[in-house]
């Protein structure tokens, strides 16, 4: 008999509600449209399901998740942001000094701009 495959639920990100929260607002506005608008679009009775959106409180459902995608002409996956850990990100900063550093000191220590 084949054996079953266990997932850790610990392996995969969840999504971040408040920073995608802020990119669905940057996304909506950048793009011109206003919370009305947005409420048309999806059918939706009142506005207040997309300032909850924006506040990060809840997220949107994959349908209106799906309908933005395509009003914003982005994919799906441009209007979520994954959580990330404070390690993760403090290891990235410092990655992104180190390869900067290297990057000096490999052009004889003059400035990239």
């Amino acid at each position: 008999m084949g054996k079953t495959a266990v997932v850790n639920r610990e392996d995969y990100q969840h999504i971040d509600m408040v920073k995608t929260g802020m990119r669905l607002k940057d996304q909506i506005f950048a793009a011109g449209y206003s919370v009305k608008e947005i409420q048309e679009k999806l059918r939706l009775s009142c506005p207040q399901p997309i300032y909850r959106w924006f506040k990060g409180r809840i997220l949107p459902s994959l349908d209106h998740l799906y309908v933005l995608s395509r009003l914003l002409k982005v994919h799906m996956d441009e209007l979520i942001v994954p959580e990330s850990s404070y390690e993760e990100e403090e290891i990235s900063v410092t990655g992104k000094r180190l390869f900067l550093y290297w990057t000096m000191i490999q052009n004889n220590g003059s400035r990239l701009d």
